[in-house]
């Protein structure tokens, strides 16, 4: 069943102006080890879509797409007073809102990585980085593909993701493109695919996501490996500049998931709305589970100061410096793809 809701409005071409350095490496026989591992691992876990995954599954988008608790609205006088068809009608528009702010930002992440293969100063992290493009590029196709013909209407970019993918893209330091996507947009997405892997009794979207996930958790390790050593010899200065970025970051991301094209598409009021998602007690833990890989790998790199401990403490996210290290947490996955432990 597809949904006959219209796409909403926005514009479908945008153009920014962004300064980017174009950096030759001559030095063909220097390599990085463990970067050129996971090269060979992102060549030979390459997929196609058509091949692997059920596409002619039909989607009953009339079924819940999750637990009814993890509905942003769930337990609150208004989606008390709803009958079955508008909850199930506010469940159809949760479902396309969260997946279209995936393909949003998997378009982000295709737009930064491939600046990376123009920036990065060594061979194997070109390397890397071209292949990450046909991983982000494979991303964007399947979620549109899902989106439109499963669901049949997309939402716009929500303003604090667009706001967030501006602020990288837009950067001409290499190590802010990795730190704003391959650390924080594909921490995030990574354990957000993984809470909607293990909730989700949608055949077609659980296998879309498991290979995905195998993805993702290879880009997040990009990012550690790049950066881990980087700011430990670099002077407080940047460090600080570096924290204030993430924090930034993170309370951005946090704000993303409030769903306020939904209310307002719905006719609900939106601001009353917001501030249930933004206490509904389901909603607090699935934002706060949102970090789980991005906090290590924040602290590996040497930005979680007294100073960036307090903030996170603030978005109740600081219990998560001491979880498994992203990149130690791979492991191979039921379909072949490298994945995460989620």
């Amino acid at each position: 069943m597809v949904a006959t809701a219209p796409a909403l409005a926005g514009p479908s071409i945008e153009t920014l102006e962004a300064l980017l350095d174009v950096t030759y490496t001559w030095g063909y026989t220097e390599t990085r080890e463990k970067l050129r591992d996971l090269y060979d691992k992102a060549v030979r876990a390459q997929w196609i879509s058509d091949d692997v995954l059920p596409w002619k599954t039909d989607v009953d988008l009339e079924r819940p797409m999750g637990p009814e608790q993890l509905m942003p609205l769930f337990g609150s006088d208004i989606y008390n007073k709803m009958n079955e068809k508008e909850k199930r009608n506010l469940n159809i528009d949760t479902f396309s809102w969260t997946l279209s702010q995936f393909l949003h930002g998997e378009q982000g992440a295709l737009l930064a990585t491939a600046q990376l293969v123009d920036s990065v100063q060594d061979l194997d992290s070109k390397l890397y980085a071209a292949s990450q493009v046909v991983d982000e590029a494979r991303h964007v196709d399947v979620y549109n593909r899902y989106v439109h013909t499963k669901i049949g209407f997309s939402y716009p970019c929500n303003p604090h993701l667009k706001t967030l993918l501006d602020m990288i893209l837009k950067d001409s330091r290499w190590d802010m493109k990795f730190l704003g996507m391959q650390i924080m947009v594909e921490g995030l997405a990574l354990a957000a695919f993984g809470m909607i892997r293990a909730n989700t009794q949608e055949p077609l979207l659980r296998e879309l996501t498991a290979y995905v996930m195998g993805d993702e958790a290879r880009h997040v390790a990009f990012g550690v490996l790049s950066l881990r050593d980087y700011y430990r010899e670099q002077p407080e200065s940047v460090k600080r500049e570096r924290e204030d970025f993430v924090y930034e970051a993170a309370r951005l991301m946090r704000d993303r998931f409030l769903f306020q094209e939904v209310w307002e598409k719905n006719g609900l009021p939106a601001k009353q709305c917001m501030d249930i998602a933004l206490n509904n007690h389901g909603q607090v833990l699935f934002r706060q589970m949102l970090f789980a890989k991005i906090v290590p790998a924040i602290k590996k790199m040497d930005l979680l100061s007294d100073r960036q401990r307090e903030r996170f403490k603030e978005l109740g996210i600081l219990q998560f410096e001491n979880w498994e290290d992203p990149v130690a947490a791979m492991s191979q996955s039921p379909t072949g793809a490298t994945s995460a432990r989620l």
